[in-house]
């Protein structure tokens, strides 16, 4: 197969019919390749929640220069999440826009 398809060929499957008492061979390829960028989950002016631990106090620091806000109630952090897109606490949100 890798001599047949080269860089093109993903995967080699078998799949079995029992009913048929037959196996097949499938195989997956690329047949095109163009540039794409994902979608993000978050428009740069949402606001996201940020979890952050008290004891964390440089993630602290780096929330309070973007513009975030402690809410006592829900015990997060909400900041835009154009403040923090790329950075370490993006890996910090918590949920879907607010």
């Amino acid at each position: 197969m890798v001599e047949k398809y080269c860089d093109a060929l993903l995967y080699v499957r078998y799949r079995y019919d029992p009913g048929r008492g037959v196996r097949l061979k499938t195989v997956e390829l690329v047949v095109e390749e163009k540039p794409w960028r994902p979608r993000t989950r978050f428009r740069e002016e949402d606001m996201v929640k940020v979890t952050v631990a008290y004891s964390e106090q440089d993630l602290r620091i780096k929330l309070k220069a973007a513009g975030g806000i402690w809410d006592p109630e829900d015990r997060v952090w909400q900041v835009r999440y154009g403040a923090i897109r790329g950075t370490e606490l993006e890996g910090r949100i918590v949920d879907e826009p607010g």
